[in-house]
């Protein structure tokens, strides 16, 4: 079932209200104040749509700027590894894992076959 678009359906009731009897009265709700209602809740709309771009705007900017530390934080790493070695204290102090620490590939060994 599509979703149903609130605002839409009170723009036309709007309209029909202003074709039947812009004066009509239901209860406490008048044309005024359901046009009234209608306007406010446009208005946040607008607000809404606006506050999404910005955070996709401040996430995507978000985005290249971690992407961007990235990068320096790997060239800075790899510089120390050529510096320093890829055994050394500094290469651990920037955050890279000592050659000596890093475990062994496990050896595979032959199963015999099966008959």
């Amino acid at each position: 079932m599509p979703k149903r678009d609130i605002i839409q359906e009170a723009e036309d009731t709007i309209q029909a209200l202003q074709k039947i009897n812009p004066d009509l009265k239901i209860g406490d709700i008048s044309l005024a104040t359901l046009e009234e209602a209608f306007n406010l809740a446009v208005a946040n709309r607008k607000q809404l749509t606006t506050a999404e771009k910005q955070v996709t705007d401040l996430s995507n900017e978000r985005v290249t700027l971690l992407d961007n530390l990235w990068d320096m934080l790997k060239r800075v790493r790899n510089g120390i590894k050529g510096i320093y070695g890829d055994n050394s204290s500094q290469y651990e102090l920037v955050g890279g894992t000592r050659l000596s620490e890093k475990k062994k590939p496990a050896k595979k060994t032959a199963t015999p076959p099966t008959s």
